[in-house]
């Protein structure tokens, strides 16, 4: 078993919390979302973005409208909506008690380095 596989598949598990998130934020464009996983040190490429704005988009969680570029075509920006902002705190509520959870799980081993 790989360390590198274990963590590409953790940080998967979390990406839809920390778009959500950033996108609660306010209206972005998908480019943004990627500099702000960037520098929160998760990589992401516009291959894993794109399929999950639409799985998002498709389950109502977001929305988008086009706006006009100085350079080139129309810009598709994306917002939360309502029913999104509302699932984001749901996976919020989760993620602390996972973390939580993980936290108890794992404090004698931390505990002990």
């Amino acid at each position: 078993m790989k360390l590198e596989n274990t963590k590409a598949q953790m940080r998967k598990g979390v990406l839809e919390l920390c778009i959500l998130s950033i996108i609660s934020e306010g209206e972005i464009y998908p480019s943004e979302i990627i500099k702000k996983l960037r520098s929160s040190e998760l990589i992401v490429k516009e291959g894993t973005l794109y399929p999950l704005l639409t799985r998002l988009k498709n389950a109502g969680l977001l929305d988008y409208n086009w706006k006009e570029s100085t350079q080139g075509p129309p810009r598709k920006y994306y917002q939360a909506t309502s029913q999104g902002r509302s699932f984001l705190q749901g996976l919020i509520s989760t993620w602390d008690q996972l973390q939580h959870a993980v936290n108890q799980s794992t404090k004698n081993l931390t505990n002990n380095e």
